[in-house]
């Protein structure tokens, strides 16, 4: 088994602006502003939260509330009005999806989606940025993979086609992967520090991990294998990430400890 953790959501380049953590500890990844997507923020209500407010709210008008967004990854059936046959998804494509192809990734591996969080207040009816709360990397979703759509050979089901993956823009490799079952992917309910990747006092590409995710007889997190990224700190390790790269793997059969750290520590429910 691989697991595959996965950037997604707003960044500093789509988006702007981390995505929010609510007072509550309510974890909201904000989906990317995507100008030809038919389906606005103002739709989108997972878990009955509403988008649009927010989006416009956190980043000062700048993305409205009847901007386009990029639904993909595609995890709570609650989000907008489904067909009964809906199932999580995820789409990938051209280079990002050539590196998940050249890791062997495939049915029965598991993403674990990750996002730029930041904590957020609401003041005179409209959400801020908590002032002093750090910048964090945080899991926020997964989806194991029951399934894959080649979208350059196979016919989607009708439930999907609305996917942005079947739009004609996306470039090949072009690749749709879907859970066996509704309950087999989902969104986090909240935030814990288990689902916490950045290091405390750390800027947020700086993770503290597991002791067992140092590098051993010459495998790493794929993106990761110069040595000048992990140091040992403690019984954790400390990893500096890369600034680009949207899919990092780690094959389980090397670090087989992942398995339970995914159940435990992340509290991962596939």
């Amino acid at each position: 088994m691989k697991i595959i953790l996965s950037r997604k959501g707003f960044d500093s380049s789509r988006g702007g602006k981390p995505s929010p953590i609510f007072e509550d500890g309510t974890l909201l990844s904000l989906l990317i502003p995507d100008e030809e997507s038919t389906v606005p923020f103002a739709k989108l209500r997972p878990r009955g939260i509403e988008i649009g407010d927010i989006v416009q709210d956190l980043t000062k008008g700048r993305v409205s509330r009847t901007m386009g967004a990029h639904l993909d990854p595609d995890l709570e059936r609650s989000t907008i009005q489904r067909s009964p046959n809906w199932l999580p998804n995820f789409g990938q494509s051209g280079a990002a999806q050539k590196h998940l192809a050249n890791q062997g990734v495939g049915i029965g591996d598991l993403f674990l989606f990750f996002g730029w969080f930041h904590r957020v207040e609401r003041v005179n009816e409209h959400y801020r940025y908590a002032k002093g709360a750090p910048d964090v990397h945080a899991i926020f979703g997964w989806l194991p993979i029951g399934k894959m759509l080649n979208v350059d050979r196979d016919l989607p089901p009708q439930w999907l086609k609305g996917h942005p993956h079947l739009q004609g823009r996306s470039p090949s490799p072009n690749v749709i992967y879907i859970a066996d079952r509704p309950e087999a992917g989902g969104i986090f309910d909240e935030f814990h520090i288990g689902r916490q990747l950045t290091a405390e006092g750390h800027g947020r590409s700086y993770w503290r991990l597991p002791g067992w995710f140092f590098p051993c007889g010459g495998h790493s997190l794929s993106y990761h294998r110069h040595a000048r990224r992990w140091k040992k700190l403690g019984g954790d390790t400390l990893l500096h990430t890369v600034g680009r790269g949207q899919e990092f793997v780690l094959d389980c059969d090397h670090f087989p400890e992942a398995l339970e750290w995914i159940r435990k520590t992340v509290g991962c429910k596939a």
